[in-house]
């Protein structure tokens, strides 16, 4: 069960690849704080809102939407914010962290891998700003990665974009700070997704990562779930600006 944050019920949240992975266990988190809880991504979720409407008796609402194409994800919000009312909590979390050589990687794909990691994250704050300095303040979470601070190879499209992510949060904190709004960041490390199961996470790989962390577990996506509700709730009110590094202590060890 995620800690609770009495705060966070009945706020409008809208959170970017709601419907699976991090994503899914991030909306179920809201949703069991009370949050009004909208979501985009490019597949269909309809059977995980069935799942969270018959587990919590409500349901979240649910938008295709592809968030490289920044009009339709625009109109996705506001879409949320005349379902929900302004929306006060972003969360940015949709990533694709598809591996690359550094010596194949086409303009094609860096445009892409930039799209996807790090343009819809700031046209996704820049469209919620309005409505969070109309509602007297909200809170930003931004999805980064320890990717960029450990100089992890194979992915440098996406370390770029975890990077810039981290430099994105700090600009805007400081620029909305005065208008109440708070802009963080959080960092997970590995967290052990059906997608990294499937794709990347082979019996060696991931007990040579585990060995680098302070904690020798698997991280789930219920590890990130609470990080992301401190830092949107007025627990967190005095903290903005920060990157908030989840990762069983791989960066603090090296």
């Amino acid at each position: 069960m995620p800690a609770m944050f009495p705060d966070l019920k009945d706020t409008s949240v809208f959170i970017t690849g709601g419907g699976s992975g991090i994503g899914a266990a991030l909306t179920e988190g809201f949703m069991a704080q009370g949050s009004k809880v909208a979501f985009v991504q490019r597949t269909d979720a309809a059977a995980f809102c069935d799942q969270m409407e018959r587990k919590h008796g409500s349901r979240p609402f649910f938008i295709p939407c592809d968030i490289t194409e920044i009009p339709a994800l625009k109109r996705a919000m506001d879409e949320a914010a005349e379902m929900n009312g302004p929306i006060t909590v972003l969360v940015n979390n949709a990533a694709n962290d598809q591996r690359h050589d550094t010596e194949k990687v086409t303009e094609e794909f860096w445009d892409w891998c930039q799209a996807v990691n790090l343009k819809a994250y700031f046209f996704a704050c820049q469209h919620a700003i309005a409505g969070m300095r109309l509602a007297g303040g909200g809170s930003i979470v931004n999805f980064s990665s320890i990717a960029y601070m450990m100089g992890a190879a194979g992915f440098p499209g996406y370390a770029a974009a975890n990077s810039g992510i981290n430099g994105l949060t700090r600009s805007l904190a400081r620029e909305f700070g005065p208008d109440g709004i708070r802009v963080n960041a959080i960092a997970p490390g590995w967290v052990l997704t059906k997608r990294q199961k499937d794709l990347w996470a082979t019996p060696e790989k991931l007990a040579a990562h585990i060995e680098r962390q302070c904690l020798k577990r698997e991280l789930a996506p219920a590890d990130i779930v609470d990080p992301v509700l401190f830092l949107a709730s007025q627990a967190s009110a005095a903290m903005t600006g920060q990157s908030l590094v989840v990762d069983g202590g791989v960066a603090v060890t090296g």
